[in-house]
């Protein structure tokens, strides 16, 4: 017992090393230098060069943008006369920020107060033909108010239930051209920031400048201007493939994409936003409505149902900066994989050995066919 107590004990002071053979198999050493070569080229070419592996990374800057729309113009709506449209009207919420919606058309329904009156026969559950089409109390679907359980006359060509609601029901004519045609020359500025907490790096998408008149002739251009962050409507629209005139008629949505990728190893003023426009959806309103007191203490509102443009501003970005962990563990990941250049290697010759042995082996010329001999003459 104490002979195999004392071999073991002795045994763990044994040192082991590989045997190598050497192999001389041009076929196999090619393969073993290209798979080599590929390793280094994908280690070397791609990990660090391409995806810079040797760098750290911050993939979560905290941002902050700040929108402006400018324009003025002057268009005439039937039901309300002439009428001067300014940034308070035509932009949706006033104070700009990641979402905001520019009105570039509309439908209004002036002077409605709470009455009774005919329900629109575009609403298929207002149609009448008597008054038992229209039970009392009941709210009509996807309609204007609460039927009063009478069917009246909306036309000379059609009857429709008689509603509670505000009177008269809303407006469907839409106009055959956008209303604020004039808000494709409008310019938005956009002003956005973006903090690396990882690196304490901040950048923003203005040029710093004291020439406060800058900002109010300059416009956006990826090789000229590429700080000056104040674009046309009409080219961020093209931007995104579609024409101002026929998303302006019953709105959309377009994205805004701003995208921060720098290279803290270079000046900063080499990191720069890269702005990119895609087309999200095509028609797009709402309603908003104005309140106020007429004669003789009656209340009333003006409806209007709105159509423009959403513009939904997301902004995404990164900061590498050379670091020597992610380096070491890169490259030490790269020495790794060149022994599989050893491994795949050793599978072919294993498969070469095998099938060498096999030929040699008794089995083999068990297996041969016969030799055809042809037929003897007698």
């Amino acid at each position: 017992m104490e002979e195999v107590w004392s071999s073991a004990c002795l045994g763990l002071l044994d040192y082991k090393t590989e045997k190598f053979a050497l192999t001389r198999n041009r076929k196999v050493g090619l393969l073993h230098r290209v798979v080599q070569l590929g390793i280094l080229g994908y280690i070397l070419g791609w990990v660090l060069l391409t995806k810079k592996g040797y760098q750290e990374k911050d993939t979560d800057p905290h941002v902050s943008v700040i929108t402006k729309l400018k324009g003025i113009s002057v268009i005439h709506i039937r039901e309300l006369g002439d009428r001067l449209w300014d940034v308070a009207d035509y932009v949706k919420p006033p104070q700009g920020e990641n979402v905001f919606f520019l009105v570039t058309n509309l439908i209004a329904t002036p002077k409605q107060e709470q009455g009774s009156c005919p329900e629109h026969p575009s609403v298929p559950d207002g149609r009448c033909k008597g008054d038992l089409d229209c039970t009392a109390g009941q709210a009509v679907a996807h309609g204007n108010g609460i039927k009063t359980g009478k069917c009246v006359s909306y036309n000379t060509s059609h009857s429709t239930c008689e509603i509670y609601g505000w009177c008269p029901v809303e407006n469907k004519t839409l106009p055959r051209k956008p209303l604020l045609g004039e808000a494709e020359n409008f310019t938005l500025f956009i002003k956005n920031a973006v903090h690396f907490t990882k690196f304490n790096f901040s950048r923003t998408n203005t040029l710093k400048t004291t020439d406060d008149s800058y900002f109010k002739g300059c416009r956006y251009d990826a090789l000229d201007s590429p700080l000056c962050p104040i674009f046309y409507v009409r080219d961020m629209v093209r931007a995104a493939g579609e024409s101002f005139e026929d998303l302006a008629l019953l709105g959309g949505a377009i994205g805004l994409r701003i995208d921060w990728n720098c290279d803290l190893d270079r000046p900063p003023s080499e990191c720069q936003p890269r702005y990119s426009f895609h087309l999200l959806d095509k028609k797009y309103n709402f309603r908003t409505a104005s309140y106020y007191w007429g004669p003789l203490n009656r209340h009333y509102r003006s409806l209007l149902k709105l159509y423009g443009i959403r513009f939904d501003i997301s902004v995404h970005g990164q900061a590498g900066k050379f670091s020597i962990i992610p380096t070491a563990i890169n490259l030490g990941t790269g020495v790794a994989l060149l022994g599989a250049a050893t491994v795949v290697c050793d599978l072919v010759l294993l498969y070469l050995d095998t099938k060498a042995e096999f030929y040699r082996s008794e089995k083999y010329e068990e297996a041969k066919p016969p030799k055809d001999k042809g037929n003897v003459a007698t």
